[in-house]
C-alpha cells in the first residue's frame, strides 16, 4: 500500500493525480483522514444531501460527522448513502433534548460516537445547570456503551463563563466519569473562550477524542456569550489558530477524528470547504 509522504503529495500534484486518490494527507508519516461536520453546507444538504457528500468526497475528504436536520432520512439509508460516496460516519450529533430517543437511531447509523452538540439556552447561566448537564452526560455515557458506542460532549464558549471558583466546563468535566464521557473540543470556540486549544489538548488528553477544526479572524475580542457578537469564523488556515502546533499534538496523542466545521461562510460553503482542505493538507504536510 501506497503512503501518502509529502514528496508522494507533491508528485502526485505533478503527474495530475485527482483530489479523489489524495484522500488522506503526509501527517508526520501517518496517513489521516479528515473529515466534515455537515452542518456546514446544511442548507445544500436539506436540499440534495447526495450531491453534497458526492462533493464533499471529490474535494477529498474521507469522513462526514452528521447533525440533526439530516436525521430525516431512516438510519440504514442515511448510513447506506455515505457508505456509497465513499464516505464514513464515525460521529453524530445528536440534540440533548430527545436524546435517549436517538440511542436506537445512532446505533442503526453505525456512529461510533453520540455526540451532545449543546445544552438547552436555560441552564447556560448557572451551576446547577452545569451539574444537571454532567450527571445526564454521565447516564447518557453508559446507555451508549451498552449499545457499543461512546458518548462526547461538544463546547461553545458559554462553558467557560464563571461561577464562583469553578467555570461551568470544570463542571462538565470534574462531574463527569472520564469512562464514560468524552470530549469533542471545537477549537475555534476554545479560542473565542480565551483559552489554548494547544494546552487544552495537554490538559485533558484522556477525554480529548474528537476535533471541529474551524479557524478564527484576529483582532476579536474573546467572549463566554453565544451570540453574534461571538461569531468570527474563518476558513482553516486563514485565521489566528496556529494549527500546526494544535495539529501536532493532537496526532502525538493519538487523536483519530478531524472535522473541519465552518458555523456560518462568506463564501459558498464548498468553496470554504476546498480551501480549509487546501490548507490542512499543506500544514498536516509540515507537521
Amino acid at each position: 500500500m501506497l503512503t501518502w509522504t509529502r514528496r508522494n503529495f507533491l508528485r502526485g500534484i505533478s503527474l495530475g493525480v485527482p483530489a479523489l486518490s489524495l484522500s488522506r494527507f503526509a501527517f508526520a508519516g501517518a496517513r489521516q483522514p479528515l473529515g466534515v461536520q455537515l452542518y456546514t453546507v446544511r442548507n445544500l444538504a436539506e436540499q440534495d444531501l447526495p450531491g453534497v457528500l458526492a462533493q464533499i468526497r471529490s474535494i477529498g475528504y474521507e469522513e462526514v460527522e452528521t447533525y440533526w436536520n439530516v436525521y430525516s432520512h431512516p438510519a440504514h439509508q442515511l448510513r447506506q448513502m455515505i457508505l456509497d460516496h465513499g464516505l464514513r460516519v464515525p460521529s453524530g450529533h445528536f440534540d440533548y433534548d430527545g436524546f435517549d430517543r436517538k440511542l436506537d437511531y445512532a446505533n442503526e447509523l453505525g456512529v461510533r460516537y453520540m455526540i451532545c452538540p449543546m445544552l438547552p439556552k436555560n441552564m447556560w447561566n448557572f451551576v446547577e445547570g452545569f451539574q444537571r448537564a454532567a450527571d445526564q452526560f454521565n447516564q447518557w455515557g453508559e446507555k451508549t456503551r451498552a449499545l457499543g458506542m461512546r458518548f462526547a460532549f461538544h463546547n461553545h464558549d458559554y462553558e467557560f463563563q464563571q461561577f464562583g471558583s469553578k467555570t461551568g466546563f470544570d463542571v462538565l468535566m470534574e462531574r463527569t466519569d472520564p469512562k464514560l464521557v468524552e470530549w469533542e473540543m471545537d477549537c475555534y470556540w476554545v479560542t473565542q473562550a480565551g483559552q489554548d486549544p494547544v494546552a487544552m489538548l495537554r490538559k485533558y488528553r484522556d477525554r480529548i477524542r474528537l476535533l471541529h477544526l474551524k479557524d478564527r479572524k484576529p483582532g476579536y475580542p474573546t467572549s463566554h456569550k453565544l451570540d453574534a457578537a461571538a461569531e468570527h469564523f474563518t476558513e482553516v488556515g486563514t485565521g489566528s489558530i496556529d494549527w500546526k502546533k494544535v495539529l501536532a499534538v493532537a496526532h502525538q496523542q493519538g487523536i483519530r477524528y478531524y472535522f473541519v466545521e465552518q458555523d456560518t461562510t462568506t463564501l459558498p460553503p464548498m468553496e470554504s470547504l476546498q480551501i480549509s482542505y487546501r490548507n490542512l493538507r499543506k500544514i498536516m504536510g509540515q507537521v
